[in-house]
């Protein structure tokens, strides 16, 4: 029997999201699905909505929660990953204002930069001890994490247990293809894509038309200005929201209603986006909030308000919305899932696993995020052709996840400096010692195994 463990579970969103997708599973019905969070009340609370959802709807799944964490790996096939440590957003705030404080410039503090570091270095040691766990308990299942930052916290991972299944996955690639049909004009199922580089990080690297063949991508970069210069951002969204109190699901698989919007900034949350696409003949796949976090000249073209209206969208979004389990596929987890259990190979678009040679220039150990052919004989990573200017961008990030993955292993404050001076985002060496004693304080107890230096 399948058995699949949901960790972080107590989380509403993260936890009925995915039960949603398990649910719609044709392979995946009879499953055994152990919710599992270290907050009892969080976990039940997941649990009663799935087992109401269950009952309503006849269904053949064995559900169960738990905070033991060992006994609820006992045996799995799979255990996805989607954790957060503190209070998420209030260190979030921490992560992007103290470094500005500083003055460390950055437009964002998720996942690059000197903000995504600290969120990097508080999450990674939790998840390395789940890690552990899995290599100790149920060694041969496969472990899929959502959290961030993804690239940091897959290469930290694999450094430490080489052996593990361990993949990233993200639904960030939904944001290009959702648009590239109405770009192009034409249905889903008549154009091909891939794209490469690092979570978030990432661009389109080739795209065509199924009918013939032919290269789509003279189209796109034709086109562009057109569709993205006046789609509507989070700016709008937020507007939008303020005036008429209906909030939009932004985070669906593909289709987003936003035919109530009439006003839009041109090229909204892409200014940045618009720039990479002119210079460097590539189509990124997200916005200016994500894109611009590794690159050390992005603050000055990005698109700020989008980006500030983006936090505050989202933030308010998961404070005031109460998820429901929905039997839709929204997430890219249960296909590969039901692929690895022998439903067939496809091709799945976006996975977030060590190089090896799929993106030249970049060494074997970093975790890019490339498509991947997935069977019943495992996940295996497709090259792509990344176009030279950005591999240029991305070979910038080497030194960065290497520091980073080293300083989380060894414990060190020192190496945390280093991580920050290697970091194409910080162009100045006055204060990085002080901000990281600071963060150090600040973040106290996730960040103390740093204290002794």
């Amino acid at each position: 029997m399948t058995k699949i463990v949901l960790v972080g579970a107590g989380s509403l969103q993260f936890g009925t999201g995915m039960l949603g997708d398990i649910f719609q599973s044709n392979s995946l019905t009879g499953a055994e699905i152990i919710l599992h969070d270290i907050n009892e009340d969080a976990a039940l609370r997941t649990l009663d909505v799935a087992k109401r959802f269950v009952d309503a709807h006849d269904l053949s799944f064995t559900l169960s929660a738990t905070t033991d964490l060992k006994s609820a790996l006992q045996g799995a096939t799979f255990v996805v990953i989607s954790i957060e440590v503190g209070d998420r957003f209030a260190l979030w705030d921490l992560d992007w204002k103290v470094p500005q404080q500083y003055g460390f410039t950055q437009v964002y503090g998720e996942n690059g930069g000197p903000g995504g570091l600290f969120h990097s270095l508080r999450i990674i040691p939790p998840i390395l001890d789940i890690c552990q766990q899995v290599v100790d308990i149920c060694p041969d299942a496969t472990v899929f994490n959502y959290s961030n930052p993804m690239s940091r916290i897959c290469t930290t991972v694999h450094r430490a247990f080489p052996e593990l299944k361990f993949v990233g996955m993200c639904h960030e690639i939904a944001s290009l293809e959702r648009h590239l049909a109405p770009l192009l004009g034409v249905e889903r199922s008549e154009i091909m894509y891939r794209a490469g580089g690092l979570n978030h990080f990432s661009v389109m690297t080739e795209v065509s038309y199924t009918k013939d063949g032919s290269d789509a991508y003279p189209d796109v970069r034709e086109k562009a200005e057109a569709y993205f210069g006046n789609m509507p951002g989070y700016s709008e969204i937020l507007q939008m929201t303020r005036k008429t109190g209906q909030t939009i699901e932004t985070e669906g698989w593909m289709d987003i209603d936003m035919s109530a919007i009439d006003t839009v900034r041109p090229w909204s949350d892409r200014w940045l986006f618009a720039l990479v696409l002119e210079k460097f003949g590539a189509l990124p796949i997200t916005y200016d909030s994500h894109f611009g976090e590794y690159i050390q000249w992005a603050h000055d073209c990005s698109d700020h308000r989008g980006i500030l209206d983006f936090y505050t969208y989202y933030r308010n979004f998961l404070g005031t919305t109460e998820p429901v389990i929905e039997p839709v596929l929204k997430e890219r987890v249960v296909p590969i899932m039901e692929a690895l259990l022998g439903a067939g190979e496809y091709e799945e678009a976006a996975v977030n696993i060590p190089n090896k040679g799929f993106i030249a220039n970049l060494p074997e150990w970093i975790c890019v995020e490339v498509p991947a052919t997935i069977n019943e004989k495992g996940i295996h990573g497709i090259a792509v052709d990344v176009p030279v200017g950005v591999r240029g961008l991305l070979t910038n990030q080497i030194g960065v996840h290497d520091m980073t993955a080293e300083a989380i292993l060894n414990k060190s404050r020192d190496l945390v400096v280093q991580a920050l001076l290697v970091d194409p985002v910080v162009t100045k060496s006055k204060g990085v010692s002080e901000l990281v004693d600071h963060m150090i304080a600040e973040q106290s107890p996730w960040l103390d195994y740093l204290a002794g230096g």
